[in-house]
């Protein structure tokens, strides 16, 4: 059963395009991970699927319907990426009033307990530290029981303790049947959690596929250096020359530098780090035009695990 479904979507913010047709589909007892580089799209995507932001166009739904509709966002619980808590109310009020809005909510004591924050219950929001505020923000999403939960970021600001902590919490509600829309840019954190993967570069879906193959793919590094000329060499994904320097974009860096010098070529200034998500995929994806772009190719596979 399709949860939330985005459909061609767009967004534009005045003369940016914030989403360029996207296509995303999250179904029941899935844990998706939502990954790219900062601005990439993720949280306007997420914003859309809860009815915060209209597309400009295309077409989104939850639940079969319009993500505005109150009785479809009863069954979600959101984490933002930037929340406001009530300074002077204790953290146990806070979740008592949320609640309040939910039939049948997780017992205070209990959700606390689940995220580790018995101990300040009865603390006032302001006087948490960042990392705390951080977990109660991300523990009030669980509130109502949804079936569908939308963390945009939620490690921001924690320690590793308490980001693994998290991770618990989030495998222990997909493992009861929960489905799970994680947005990260942090590779590790959704590799820790999710199945499968969607990769967002420039508003556009990159890669929609199981964690091996985008592992695979971010494993491309960066071999730069100053060179007259180069032969045609095996595992180049991808050659740029700036500046009097080339790049080449490779998934063996070692290999790369082997076959270098086997060749005979004359180099200097030999710098080799790893690509940024948005560099590797966008090497992945280099015939395809940039965001916006007329007759942009479907580079991007079908989503791995969706059998109904």
């Amino acid at each position: 059963m399709i949860l939330a479904r985005a459909d061609q979507a767009s967004r534009r913010y005045g003369d940016v395009l914030a989403l360029d047709r996207v296509d995303l589909e999250v179904r029941a007892g899935e844990l998706v991970g939502l990954l790219g580089p900062n601005g990439a799209g993720k949280s306007t995507l997420m914003n859309l699927l809860v009815g915060l932001r209209r597309p400009t166009s295309g077409r989104v739904e939850l639940f079969g319907g319009d993500p505005r509709d109150p009785a479809s966002r009863r069954q979600i619980g959101v984490t933002p990426q930037e929340t406001g808590l009530p300074g002077t109310l204790r953290v146990g009020e806070v979740v008592d009033f949320v609640s309040a809005h939910y039939p049948d909510p997780v017992p205070r004591d209990e959700l606390l307990d689940r995220f580790g924050l018995t101990e300040q219950a009865r603390r006032q929001t302001g006087g948490l530290s960042g990392g705390q505020r951080r977990r109660l923000a991300v523990a009030l999403a669980f509130v109502g029981r949804p079936r569908l939960v939308l963390l945009d970021e939620p490690t921001t600001g924690l320690d590793v303790e308490a980001r693994h902590s998290l991770w618990e919490a989030i495998r222990g509600f997909h493992a009861d049947g929960g489905a799970v829309l994680l947005s990260s840019h942090y590779l590790e954190e959704v590799e820790a959690l999710a199945r499968r993967v969607v990769v967002i570069g420039q508003g556009r879906v990159l890669v929609d596929d199981t964690m091996a193959a985008v592992r695979a793919v971010v494993g491309v590094r960066r071999v730069s250096l100053v060179a007259d000329r180069l032969p045609t060499l095996p595992g180049v994904v991808r050659t740029e020359r700036i500046d009097g320097r080339t790049h080449l974009l490779t998934t063996d860096a070692d290999q790369l530098v082997r076959d270098l010098v086997t060749a005979g070529v004359a180099f200097t200034d030999l710098e080799v780090r790893p690509t940024s998500l948005e560099e590797a995929f966008l090497a992945i994806t280099s015939d395809a035009p940039p965001a916006g772009a007329e007759n942009e190719p479907d580079v991007h596979a079908a989503p791995a695990g969706t059998t109904a």
